[in-house]
């Protein structure tokens, strides 16, 4: 007997977070902090997940003793929280990443190209605090390199780093991400931030920054071209 049916009937009746969940263990792929799951998001699911997280941070919200029946200042920061989440601070997560037209190198650039500083916005994954800062990109093209639009650099950062993050694995991801969008000789990516997890909470210390680096290829392997980089990008400052 088929029984198809039904379970796409008692699929149909779980939460949507359960159902997304469900495909990608099935596929065997991760669903980290930082992970990408828009493949595994189904049309209308967004939307669900919207209305699932709204009730959830209102029992959190119940359970930290906030009256959101009668107090006018949280009646609906269970809804705000949600918006924010899904369709800003983590939208990097469940939405496919931004169209990027890719130019040939018809000039045969090889010279060192700087984009930067782009702001950038995060979230801690240890704590869920903001993370603030400015990332540069370095990029040492050659003759079968593939050039995108300035705003391009932007939207694909943007698209990285709206997701829970620790920093260091974030300028990583970006790293890699350009280095399959463009194959240049090499790629370059600084980033300075502040922590909120630092301000907020713990040692509340407000003036401490991180700043990393990531150097693939020609900028691992040169340490001039590395050191005209990191030269440069201090112009900006």
């Amino acid at each position: 007997m088929n029984d198809k049916p039904r379970r796409l009937r008692d699929e149909a009746s779980l939460p949507a977070s359960a159902r997304i969940r469900s495909r990608i263990v099935a596929a065997r792929k991760r669903f980290h902090a930082n992970d990408n799951i828009a493949a595994f998001l189904e049309p209308g699911e967004l939307e669900e997940l919207l209305d699932e997280v709204e009730g959830k941070m209102k029992a959190v919200l119940d359970s930290l003793v906030i009256d959101t029946e009668s107090d006018h200042n949280t009646q609906d920061t269970a809804r705000r929280v949600a918006k924010m989440y899904l369709n800003e601070v983590f939208r990097g997560r469940y939405v496919a990443p931004p169209p990027v037209t890719e130019f040939p190198n018809a000039e045969h650039l090889n010279e060192l190209m700087i984009v930067g500083p782009i702001t950038v916005r995060s979230a801690c994954s240890h704590h869920l605090c903001p993370i603030l800062g400015r990332l540069w990109i370095g990029i040492m093209p050659n003759e079968h390199s593939n050039l995108i639009g300035l705003s391009k650099y932007s939207r694909l950062a943007e698209w990285i780093m709206s997701r829970p993050q620790i920093q260091e694995e974030a300028i990583t991801q970006m790293a890699d991400l350009l280095m399959s969008k463009v194959s240049p000789d090499g790629i370059a990516v600084v980033m300075e931030a502040d922590h909120f997890c630092m301000h907020w909470r713990g040692v509340k210390d407000d003036r401490t920054k991180m700043l990393n680096s990531v150097m693939r290829g020609s900028f691992l392997k040169d340490p001039t071209l590395r050191r005209e980089f990191l030269s440069l990008i201090k112009l900006t400052d």
